[in-house]
Formats: C-alpha cells, sequence, structure tokens
C-alpha cells in the first residue's frame, strides 16, 4: 500500500463518524495536490484534513485517530499521531499566552516532551509530580521538536504510582563555526496551537497571518571529530548575544532589514567555544544550559582533535 494511500484511509477513519467520505475520495484529493500542484505530502494532508473539518463544522481538537496506542514519550517521532501516555509532570512554566491553560514537561523512563494544554479545551489542571494517564492527546513537530497536545477528547486519570522520569537530555561542546539561516530576528504563526516560523508572512498551515516576533540561532557546534546542530531559543539566545527582541526589532527597524540582526549575532558569537545541554530532537540539541569554558585557542583544538 502507498503512503498515500494509508493517509488516505487515515482521514477517512478520521471523519467516519461525522462525514460521508471515503478513502477513495481522499486520496484523489490527495494525489491531485501532490502530484498536480507539487505540495508536499505532510501539506496536502493538513490541508484536506482541514478542508473536511470545515466541512463538518469541526474543530481540529474535536478529532481523535480510533485505536490509540500508549507509547514511551521518547518513541514519539511522528506528527500529528493519537497517542496515550503514562506520565509524571515534572515541571510546569508560565504560559506566554492567554490561550494556554498549562505548559511544561511531562515525563516517563524514556525521557521528557513537551505538552500544552489550551483554555478551550476546558481540562482539569494537572498537579507537578503527580502521575497520570493521558489518553488520546495528539503529537505535534515542529523543526525536529516533538511535542504533545491536550484536547478537548484528552481523557486524564490520576494513578497512585512513582513514576521514575528518564533523562534524554545531551551534552555537547566545540567551537560555534556557523549560524543557519532562520537565525535572529523570526516570526512565527500567531495561531493559538503553532509556532512555525513564517516564510515572507506565510505560515505551512494557516497561510498569509501577521507574525509575531521572536529570537532564535541555529548554529553548529565543532568539537573538532563531530559536529553537532543545536537551536537556542529566544531566552537562550538573549543569554548567549546580550541582545534582547526589543533591541533586536530597533536594529531590524532601523536598518530596514531583519538580517542586520543574525548577522550582529554572528559577529559576537562565531568561534568561540561553548558547551550546552538539552534534549535531542531530531537532528537538533535544544539548548537548555550553557557555558563558555575557559579560554581556548579554538583552531588549535581543532587542529589537535582532528589529528588523533
Amino acid at each position: 500500500m502507498s503512503e498515500l494511500r494509508q493517509e488516505a484511509e487515515a482521514i477517512a477513519e478520521q471523519f467516519s463518524d461525522h462525514l460521508d467520505v471515503g478513502p477513495d475520495e481522499v486520496e484523489e484529493r490527495l494525489e491531485n495536490l501532490v502530484n498536480e500542484y507539487r505540495v508536499p505530502l505532510d501539506e496536502a494532508r493538513r490541508s484536506v484534513t482541514n478542508s473536511y473539518l470545515d466541512d463538518a463544522g469541526m474543530e481540529r481538537d474535536e478529532l481523535g485517530r480510533g485505536g490509540t496506542e500508549r507509547v514511551r514519550v521518547n518513541d514519539i517521532d511522528e506528527d500529528e499521531q493519537w497517542v496515550d501516555l503514562r506520565v509524571k509532570l515534572v515541571d510546569l512554566w508560565e504560559p506566554r499566552s492567554d490561550s494556554i491553560s498549562q505548559v511544561g514537561l511531562v515525563g516517563d523512563e524514556s525521557g521528557t516532551i513537551k505538552f500544552v494544554a489550551f483554555e478551550t479545551s476546558d481540562l482539569p489542571e494537572l498537579e507537578e509530580g503527580t502521575s497520570y494517564e493521558l489518553s488520546n492527546v495528539v503529537t505535534d513537530e515542529y523543526e525536529g521538536s516533538y511535542s504533545v497536545k491536550l484536547n478537548r477528547t484528552t481523557g486524564i486519570t490520576e494513578i497512585d504510582e512513582e513514576i521514575e522520569v528518564g533523562d534524554n537530555a545531551e551534552t555537547v561542546e566545540g567551537a560555534l563555526v556557523d549560524i543557519q539561516s532562520g537565525s535572529g530576528l523570526i516570526k512565527r504563526c500567531p495561531e493559538e496551537d503553532c509556532t512555525r516560523v513564517l516564510q515572507n508572512g506565510r505560515c505551512s498551515e494557516h497561510g498569509q497571518v501577521d507574525g509575531e516576533f521572536d529570537l532564535r540561532i541555529k548554529g553548529v557546534l565543532d568539537d573538532g571529530e563531530t559536529v553537532t546542530e543545536v537551536i537556542f531559543d529566544r531566552e537562550a539566545t538573549e543569554e548567549l548575544t546580550g541582545m534582547g527582541l526589543e533591541a533586536a526589532k530597533d536594529m531590524a527597524m532601523d536598518a530596514l532589514d531583519t538580517t542586520v540582526v543574525a548577522e550582529e549575532m554572528a559577529e559576537d558569537v562565531l568561534g568561540r567555544y561553548y558547551r550546552v545541554t538539552g534534549p535531542t530532537f531530531g537532528r537538533y540539541v535544544l539548548v537548555d544550559e550553557m557555558e563558555e569554558p575557559g579560554a581556548v585557542d579554538v583552531e588549535s583544538a581543532l587542529i589537535e582533535a582532528r589529528s588523533i
């Protein structure tokens, strides 16, 4: 069975209780987008799904997939999969939006993962240090980073069990040898369940939108033997560069060009040696902690490491 047919059958199953739609019809629509308009399959799936949501008068978080299975958080490696989790709430963060009721980390023996619950889902609040069975949560992926979203169909059951939470963090170090495209002052989609970076003012899922400014650095660390791609979020970027969001916006406005921000950051940090720690998602290490070890002759260190 082709991947396109598998997606068509999955979408048809999702709407089987709401619309008279079969896999043949869905496959035809997917095939038209993929083959005729050269739309990537993931984007085609979202487009077709959103169309059927409109037809059914439904919100996305009302839609579930039958036959959800329990998985470990570190085994989550697909977008928009409906799964069950048995986890402990490790940490709660301060929500950055009024639309978010809770955000933080949950974990099991395999590691931790970010979770988000929205105000519109009207769910009971979770408590730090408590273990839960969470049924029918949906996975979300952005640039190799996975999280889970609790929705109005999510079942929450507190369990009397101490779940041992594993550590999936990794520590890497090296000279920061490259700052990749998409770094500096960026704009993200403002939709409440989306943080995708806009390309020419367009979100891959929500189309043309007025974005919200943010900071990040996508960089490459080289220790002389291996290279590691890392992502510094806004907080880590501000710590790394000493440049805040407002200062970055002012700089871009003065130059009428957002690229000057990344260029300014690069001048300050490229070639310096860092040790960073954070979870690994896809090919990236997401920086939670960092330090700049004592004086290192970067060029000599790299030459020595490569000669071993």
